[in-house]
């Protein structure tokens, strides 16, 4: 039996993304060649671009697999706000690295995430993160349309942040 909190595991993997769910799919330019897809999906899976863009991250292993519990923490103090998840799949192809976790009770979401890098035909290297959530606890039920927003400039945040990890001397 599952512990994530919404029944549609694996939809950022499958498509097309559940209905009743805010949907955010963005795609962020990191590089070029094999050389970048491989740093950005070893800085992916190994949860070192969270890392390096200032977000707490505990997991029951060192890189991204199925069944992984990973806890994501944004904020200090009593601000501090808990999201646990659940590594749902993970990709490691020749072209495309990443993963999806998956909200878990407790987490202030619905809803599933996943971050990939994919080599592309032109040797571009593309971050693209998919998501679907809805509210899950009243903090962000208050927060509303301000969910959305933050979660774009996050991802954003992520973007650059791999795109720096990437980058050759």
């Amino acid at each position: 039996m599952s512990d994530l909190n919404y029944p549609e595991e694996g939809a950022t993997r499958r498509g097309p993304l559940p209905a009743g769910y805010h949907h955010l799919r963005e795609e962020l330019p990191i590089g070029h060649g094999r050389a970048v897809l491989a740093a950005a999906g070893d800085a992916i899976t190994t949860f070192r671009m969270h890392r390096a863009a200032g977000t707490r991250i505990r997991a029951t292993a060192p890189r991204a697999a199925p069944g992984v519990g990973v806890e994501v923490a944004l904020g200090i103090g009593p601000l501090r706000l808990r999201a646990p998840c659940t590594v749902v799949w993970t990709v490691d192809e020749e072209d495309r690295i990443g993963f999806a976790y998956g909200a878990r009770e407790g987490h202030p979401e619905c809803g599933e995430e996943a971050f990939v890098a994919e080599l592309r035909g032109d040797g571009a290297v593309w971050f693209t993160v998919t998501a679907f959530s809805r509210p899950a606890r009243a903090v962000t039920r208050l927060a509303g349309p301000l969910v959305p927003v933050f979660q774009r400039q996050y991802v954003r945040h992520l973007g650059r942040t791999l795109r720096r990890l990437t980058k050759r001397p």
